[in-house]
């Protein structure tokens, strides 16, 4: 169930995407938050402006929370991002034991804006968090913040302002 924290989360997400986006990267932010409700990091993509192809929100505050957190910190808290992780990126969040993922935007749906906006697809399947690894906790898309993502992407693919 999303609480009101979880939408102050996913908006803060989505601030970051949109900072990704004005340095020229695709709009994706993401936060670490402990089992208290601290916010331990944040991230904004950073694959064009670094070219690292690795360089995900994600994956990031994976690298981070393996090198400061225990094991039993990483497993009670909660990613929240504007879009659900890549499979490069669940892998990554399976294996390291972190807990929670909650996602403003699912791939389907990106998927789907991309095809509408008349984009290619990828080189990598889209395939959901589940999908990649299946014991994750994850919730979302979440509808009432999910267009404000599609927003950032338009922009991202078809040019103006958001």
């Amino acid at each position: 169930m999303i609480s009101p924290a979880d939408i102050t989360h996913l908006t803060r997400c989505i601030q970051l995407a949109r900072l990704a986006l004005e340095a020229g990267d695709s709009p994706f932010g993401s936060l670490l938050v402990s089992a208290e409700g601290t916010v331990l990091r944040e991230e904004r993509n950073r694959v064009v402006t670094t070219n690292d192809v690795t360089a995900h929100p994600e994956l990031t505050l994976v690298k981070w929370a393996q090198n400061n957190l225990s094991p039993a910190e990483r497993a009670t808290a909660t990613v929240y991002t504007s879009g659900e992780h890549c499979p490069m990126c669940a892998t990554a969040h399976a294996f390291a034991g972190l807990g929670r993922i909650v996602y403003a935007s699912s791939t389907e749906q990106l998927v789907q804006w991309r095809g509408e906006m008349g984009v290619q697809a990828g080189p990598v399947a889209p395939l959901a968090i589940n999908q990649v690894a299946p014991g994750l906790v994850v919730e979302g898309p979440v509808e009432e913040v999910s267009g404000r993502v599609k927003e950032l992407h338009r922009v991202k693919h078809l040019g103006g302002s958001a």
